[in-house]
Order: structure tokens, then C-alpha cells, then sequence
């Protein structure tokens, strides 16, 4: 072909000038490909903010991870063991060796399951990090202590009083801006000789529920040890002089539920850590959006736990039958009918009742003829069976059901987006708090569990303890962070191990998170960046994915 004016014939040149061009050629669309996301991204886009991007996208309960693959969002069963094995649970004796008789746990025991007052962090027996680490923030979430039952997990007639005369619940107001202060106000419950209705199920002068006297000195001696870690150990925390004066504020922060039992707990937990009587806030989010315990409406997720609390589960529907002999006998001595749904859905109800007594000493119930107490009563084999059928419940709802991780991000989804805001706030920058400490129930621990997916479920006893400690990992002479010694984490999508020099350790009743999820693992300094496109990949950041999770 002849050449033309628009695309005038060149001569070839040699091999090597070929070769040449095409090295700056492909040079240039690498600086290209390199510089241009940079120059288009705006101010402040930075490592945390591609995380928001990359791990925006989520998978379903069974399926695989997000988009680029780094991040495993999948259901991942958890181990086979006692607890999850219905054969096992409805053929043992006993409870694994579990109490449920003390919140007293002995010092060479500590660390067993203890349902009255179960093992959190203390000096004993923590595990210091590698000096390399630096603590810059540790935000935790536990149950309540131990309390009297709920009323409506009360038999129809209760064998005996239920007093609470050592110990008062104070409910009052103060004015802020005036110099008219209160009186201390407790109330006291009491029985009207005049008044004819009587109340169902439990009479006495406790609420039901509220923290028991023993309870609020577990919650006080939870608040020591820790202290006694974050302060004394590790040097995290301001001294006592410091407690409410304006750096105090900025540093500490406590949060509960509109549930007064978890403020009667933290109130005392504040005693232990701080010695002080003082007027401190205690944060709570309004009635029905609250995330911590939680409230928010979500339609969407109650089906699927409900679903999974259903017939038309199988594995459910066979532990029912399987409890048949069980609910017979308690029916009999407890006088509850066999259509009270509410004790016959699930075993959670009796679990309550029985348990709250045995943690506070008081008998075992007897079965009343004629108002008056038989000698056919419940057994110790009995309690004992309803224990271990609690626990399978509880793994089976929270973890073995493949569905459980969908219910529990859903359900739970907004306080996992609020860590993950409160993680990227320090990490930035951006917050001054160092310690953020969380009062909750065992449907706020039993979802967390089940959204970091736990390898050995339990049903979360009194004072059960989540705690994330964020570390900075230290410069080498002055310069940045060292790599990890291994790569074999995951991390974020386009960010290498450990490039941030922030990690996080996860604790569980003291000792360290095992999660069944791969992308998790052994979650002892993780790099932050794993921790935080896995709660993306949920929830979304700021909880973008929530609403569409609980209408879906």
C-alpha cells in the first residue's frame, strides 16, 4: 500500500528501538495508572477511606466473600462439641463442669464458664502484648450481672417470697442550673393488705427484674479488675484524681440501655473504677432505636431468628421433641400450663427462673397442693438438663443456623457500624476518647458473638465480657512502623499487611477471640484494616447496609 499524506509510510526501525518504545510506553500507562486515582481522589482520601469503598460490598449468610475476594463475609459453622451436639446434651449428666451455684469462681479455676458471673479481664491472669504495641483505645460490651428474673418468667405461683431489703433502687431527678437539690429516693415495693389483685408470679419487694445486692457487688468488683488492667497494668487509663473534670470527660465514656438494670450496673461499675460517688453521665440512645440493646425496628431480621426458632427448622424441632419428657416434669411441679407458648418455644424461660435461684442460694421450687409445698420438686438433674438445652439453643439461634449471621448483623448491625466509626475516629485522629464501655444484655453479646462468629458458643452468662483493644504498633529508631513478620493475614483490599501500624486484639471473657470465619481467625493483632472491610462488608460504614438488611 502506498502511503498517504494522513498516514505517511515510516521506515521499521531495528529490534532494540521496538523493544525501546514499547518499555516507555507501557512505563508511562503504569505512572498513569498509578497517579491518576491519587489526583482525582479528594482531600483526605486516604487508606481508611478506600476501605469504606472496597469493603461496601456484602454477601449473604452462605455466601462468599465481597467482591475482591480478600475478605471472607460468609457463615462459617462453628466447632462440633458438647454444646452443640443435641445426642450429647440430651444424654449427659451434669454441665460440663459449669457453676451456677457462686459468682465466686476459684482463683486456679478462674476462666471456667461461671452463668452467675462469668470471667472477664483482670490482672491475674491477662496476657500483656509484645512491647512493640502501644494501647490507644479499648472499647468493651458486657452483660449485666446477675439479677432476679423476669416476671413473666415467673411459675403461675411461686413457692416463696423474693425480698430485696438490702439494697434500694434510687429514682430521682436534679436540676442542673438551680441551687434546689433532691433527697436521695429509693423505691420499695409492697403488698396492700386492701388491695385485692395480687400479683402473678413472684411476690416481694424486688422488682422483676433488677440487679440483686450480690450483683451490684459483681458489677463493682468487674469495674476494679478493670482498672486494675487498663490503668495499673497497662497505664491506659486517667488516675482516679482525674475522674470528672474535662479531660476525664473527653476520655471515658459509658453507655447503657433503656433498661434501668444495665445503668444499676453501671453505676457501680463506675464505684469500682474510679472511687467515686460523684454525678457522672451515663450516654443511652432513645426508646425504640436503641442499637446496644437493641430496639430498632428490624422486620426483616426477627424472621429469620424467628425462623430459626421454628418447626420448620428441623434441628430445632427435634430438640423440642426431644425435651418432651423434660416439659412434662417441670410443667407438673411449676403448674404452667402446656400451651403457654412462652415456656414451651424455647427452654429460656425455665433456664431463668431456675438459674436466678441457684445463683442467689435460694431451693430449688417444690410442686404446691393445695397452697402448700409437696415433696415432689425439681432435681438438680433436672435444672441440669434445662442448662445444657439453654446452651444449645443458644448456639443453635446465634450460631450453628446458618442463618444466624444474616439475623445478627441485622439486628445488630448499627452498634457494630458505631465501633467501626469509633476505631476510625482514633485512628484519624479525630476523638480524643480512649475508653468506651458498654453495659448490655445477652441478646446484645449472644449478636456480637455471632456476628464475629465465634468457634465454641455458649449462652452468655451474667457480666459476659467482649473487649477490642486497638494498638499502635511502635517506630523502629524513629521510623515507620516495621512490617509484620508474617503476611499471612488478610487484609484490606489494596492495602499491604500491617500498612497502617494499627491492630486489634479481641477478648472474650478474658482471653483471646477465636472466630471460626478464616478472615478472622485467632484475632490477636489483626490488622485493623481486616477488622474493619469485614464490618463494612456487613453492615456498611455508618450502617449504610442496615435498613436495606432489616426491610430485605
Amino acid at each position: 500500500m502506498d502511503s498517504s499524506t494522513i498516514f505517511p509510510r515510516r521506515p521499521l526501525g531495528s529490534p532494540l528501538a521496538c523493544f525501546k518504545s514499547l518499555v516507555i510506553i507501557a512505563s508511562f500507562l503504569t505512572l498513569v495508572q498509578f497517579a491518576l486515582p491519587h489526583v482525582m481522589a479528594p482531600k483526605g482520601f486516604t487508606l481508611l477511606a478506600a476501605l469504606a469503598v472496597s469493603g461496601g460490598t456484602t454477601g449473604s449468610s452462605g455466601g462468599a466473600a465481597n467482591a475482591t475476594g480478600d475478605i471472607d463475609l460468609s457463615w462459617h459453622a462453628p466447632a462440633q462439641t458438647e454444646v452443640n451436639n443435641l445426642t450429647a446434651v440430651i444424654n449427659s449428666k451434669g454441665v460440663w463442669g459449669f457453676i451456677y451455684d457462686t459468682s465466686e469462681t476459684p482463683d486456679d479455676k478462674y476462666g471456667q464458664y461461671n452463668w452467675c458471673n462469668m470471667p472477664h479481664v483482670r490482672k491475674t491472669e491477662y496476657l500483656q502484648p509484645s512491647d512493640e504495641y502501644e494501647l490507644k483505645y479499648v472499647e468493651l460490651v458486657h452483660r449485666h450481672h446477675k439479677r432476679t428474673p423476669y416476671v413473666l418468667n415467673a411459675f403461675p405461683v411461686e413457692p416463696y417470697q423474693w425480698n430485696c431489703d438490702d439494697q434500694g433502687l434510687f429514682y430521682y431527678g436534679e436540676p442542673f442550673s438551680s441551687r434546689n437539690k433532691p433527697a436521695k429516693m429509693y423505691w420499695k415495693v409492697y403488698i396492700s393488705p386492701v388491695n385485692p389483685f395480687v400479683p402473678v408470679g413472684w411476690i416481694g419487694t424486688c422488682q422483676f427484674p433488677q440487679i440483686t445486692a450480690q450483683g451490684l457487688d459483681d458489677s463493682w468488683l468487674h469495674g476494679a479488675d478493670l482498672y486494675g488492667v487498663y490503668h495499673d497494668l497497662l497505664g491506659l487509663l486517667p488516675s482516679r484524681d482525674a475522674v470528672n473534670s474535662p479531660d476525664w470527660h473527653r476520655k471515658v465514656k459509658y453507655r447503657v440501655t433503656n433498661n434501668q438494670i444495665t445503668s444499676q450496673v453501671a453505676g457501680m461499675v463506675v464505684n469500682g473504677m474510679w472511687a467515686t460517688t460523684d454525678s457522672l453521665q451515663l450516654s443511652t440512645q432513645a426508646a425504640g432505636v436503641d442499637s446496644l440493646e437493641p430496639q430498632y425496628s428490624c422486620p426483616a431480621g426477627a424472621s429469620l431468628f424467628n425462623r430459626i426458632k421454628s418447626a420448620s427448622n428441623a434441628a430445632w424441632a427435634q430438640h423440642l421433641a426431644a425435651a418432651g419428657p423434660l416439659y412434662e416434669a417441670l410443667d407438673d411441679i411449676s403448674g404452667v400450663p402446656a400451651d403457654d407458648g412462652g415456656f414451651h418455644t424455647s427452654l429460656d424461660r425455665y433456664y431463668d427462673n431456675l438459674s436466678a435461684r441457684q445463683c442467689h442460694d435460694k431451693p430449688l421450687p417444690c410442686k404446691l397442693v393445695d397452697g402448700v409445698n409437696s415433696t415432689t420438686c425439681v432435681t438438680q438433674d433436672l435444672v441440669d438438663a434445662v442448662y445444657r438445652l439453654g446452651h444449645w439453643e443458644y448456639s443453635q439461634i446465634y450460631r450453628d443456623a446458618p442463618d444466624s449471621l444474616a439475623a445478627s448483623v441485622a439486628t445488630w448491625g448499627v452498634w457494630i457500624a458505631e465501633l467501626a466509626a469509633h476505631l476510625r475516629a482514633v485512628i484519624k485522629g479525630e476523638s480524643e476518647t480512649i475508653y468506651f464501655h458498654n453495659v448490655a444484655h445477652d441478646g446484645s453479646v449472644s449478636r456480637l458473638l455471632s456476628i464475629l462468629q465465634l468457634d465454641h458458643m455458649v449462652w452468655p452468662g451474667m457480666g459476659s465480657e467482649v473487649v477490642f483493644e486497638l494498638y499502635k504498633k511502635k517506630a523502629v529508631d524513629g521510623g515507620n512502623p516495621p512490617a509484620p513478620a508474617t503476611t499471612s493475614v488478610v487484609v484490606a483490599p489494596g492495602a499491604g499487611a500491617g500498612e497502617s501500624g494499627w491492630y486489634v486484639r479481641v477478648l472474650w471473657s478474658g482471653q483471646v477471640f477465636k472466630s471460626s470465619n478464616p478472615t478472622l481467625g485467632l484475632m490477636d493483632m489483626i490488622p485493623v484494616e481486616t477488622l474493619l472491610a469485614y464490618f463494612d462488608g456487613l453492615v456498611g460504614e455508618n450502617a449504610s447496609l442496615v435498613k436495606g438488611k432489616c426491610s430485605a
